[in-house]
């Protein structure tokens, strides 16, 4: 039991950390990385779909990436759907490849960047922490049903609180990284 528990927010703490990556993910750091575009879904034959789905995203050098649909009639709509994104980014056609300059970050640009990378960050701690609590929540019911004893619910306890050290320290090494790459000049 106590290590069902013990699984089930083990669980809950990776998707804390996998939702972190993906939202540091969608910060640009003024580098061409393919993963910037994840989120840009394109109108295909009427369904929302993602860019990757309809296009190959390739790094043609440190600040341009370069999208080649798969399907000549998509580029005007794959052009629109970045120009749309949030991104702030914007896609010049040439023949059958759309070029994806990334703009230089300005030193204000990269310290919003950075401020948001630490919220991203402490909304990830925020859901490692709730995992915590909710399993302590189930360890502390188990042991008044008498289905555990005191010992265990505290060795329960610790084994959690360590796992969730765990976690909280990847969470911190991956701000850690992401704030230098934004730095990073």
């Amino acid at each position: 039991m106590i290590d069902d528990i013990k699984k089930d927010a083990e669980k809950r703490m990776k998707k804390s950390l996998e939702a972190l990556s993906s939202a540091f993910n969608k910060i640009r750091t003024g580098r061409a990385h393919p993963a910037i575009l994840d989120s840009v879904h394109v109108n295909y034959y009427g369904q929302e779909t993602p860019l990757k789905q309809v296009a190959s995203v390739n790094v043609e050098d440190n600040r341009t990436l370069t999208v080649s649909p798969w399907e000549k009639n998509l580029i005007p709509t794959i052009e629109k759907a970045i120009m749309s994104s949030d991104l702030g980014l914007n896609p010049a056609t040439s023949g059958d490849i759309i070029r994806v300059p990334m703009p230089m970050l300005t030193e204000e640009t990269r310290r919003e960047m950075v401020k948001q990378a630490k919220h991203d960050a402490e909304n990830a701690r925020v859901g490692i922490r709730n995992a915590r609590r909710d399993a302590n929540n189930d360890l502390k019911e188990l042991e008044k049903e008498k289905e555990i004893t005191e010992d265990d619910q505290r060795r329960g306890e610790e084994a959690i609180q360590k796992l969730t050290d765990q976690y909280i320290a990847e969470v911190d090494k991956a701000l850690k990284s992401k704030e230098d790459d934004l730095m990073a000049v």
